[in-house]
């Protein structure tokens, strides 16, 4: 089980990481999400011992996590932390880069372990590739393979998607995310995108200035934010005044009606695909909806709030 306790930290005199408590369960994953600046990668550096706390404590499996002060090599034998640079060899191959730590005692067991990593990140193609040529997204995969390579306990993962095409994106998190349950390995994910937060992860850290000021399952954060900037984090959302409250509401939480109290007029139309996100003025500000269909601008329509059955 990962402990962080009370934990402070600072680069110089402001302070960066500020009273940061939460546990972690073994073969759970847990994200880390906020703004640019929040803390979320230096709190990665922490748990791994890349650096000093100013106070607090982190403990994995009971054992103390400590830094540079304590240990001539920084980080834990047990975990592995994927920053956002990769640190790839680049005159060496793919397969050579991934197998870089495993034992050649056993040259066959090494490749099979290899080609099984590659397949994982779906670079089976390139395994005799020089690191050299390939692709920012390319390379990115290739570093999701090789700290895979020994299995570690803990697994910190700076935005491990973030220069991976879409269309690999999607396939690569469902690899990477069921493999990880499989082999109960425990990971933390810092990262700015909801696809990542909502459907892989058991539990969210919502951080702020330094703070994490939220916690729950994605879930319960996305139907209940405590705020507009927690809510925002997982896509837009409008901060409305409905009878005389105001609320949080997302665009798919929306729907033209023929009557209501908030009229609005649309700006523009924006596709998307399976529907257009529409963007609307009305007496106090702007507002966000999904619709099937397109709207000129300068249409008056009437907005409702979809109820939401409870079973």
């Amino acid at each position: 089980m990962l402990e962080v306790l009370g934990i402070y930290f600072s680069y110089q005199k402001e302070i960066t990481i500020s009273n940061c408590s939460f546990t972690l369960q073994k073969g759970k994953t847990a994200a880390f999400i906020g703004e640019s600046g929040c803390g979320k990668s230096t709190l990665l550096k922490l748990i791994y011992g890349l650096y000093d706390l100013d106070s607090g404590a982190i403990n994995w499996n009971a054992i103390p996590v400590l830094g540079p002060k304590f240990n001539l090599i920084p980080g834990m034998d047990s975990m592995k932390y994927l920053a956002q640079d990769f640190d790839l060899m680049p005159y060496i191959t793919v397969a050579e880069n991934v197998g870089k730590y495993l034992s050649n005692i056993n040259p066959e067991v090494k490749n099979a372990r290899i080609k099984e990593l590659l397949e994982i990140v779906e670079m089976q193609d390139f395994a005799s590739v020089k690191a050299k040529y390939l692709s920012g997204g390319q390379m990115q995969r290739i570093a999701i393979a090789r700290v895979l390579a020994l299995e570690p306990e803990l697994l910190l993962l700076d935005e491990p998607f973030s220069h991976i095409d879409n269309f690999r994106k999607n396939s690569l998190r469902r690899r990477l995310f069921t493999y990880l349950k499989k082999k109960e390995i425990t990971c933390i994910v810092a990262t700015h995108d909801s696809t990542d937060v909502l459907s892989f992860t058991d539990e969210v850290l919502v951080m702020k200035k330094g703070e994490i000021i939220e916690r729950g399952t994605p879930e319960f954060l996305y139907q209940h934010p405590i705020n507009h900037y927690v809510a925002s984090l997982f896509g837009d959302v409008n901060e409305i005044e409905i009878e005389g409250t105001m609320q949080l509401i997302y665009p798919h939480e929306l729907m033209v009606v023929a009557q209501s109290s908030l009229q609005v007029e649309v700006i523009n139309s924006f596709y998307r695909g399976s529907n257009f996100l529409i963007e609307a003025h009305y007496e106090k500000g702007n507002v966000f909806f999904e619709s099937a269909v397109g709207y000129p601008g300068g249409t008056s329509l009437f907005l409702e709030r979809k109820l939401v059955s409870v079973s």
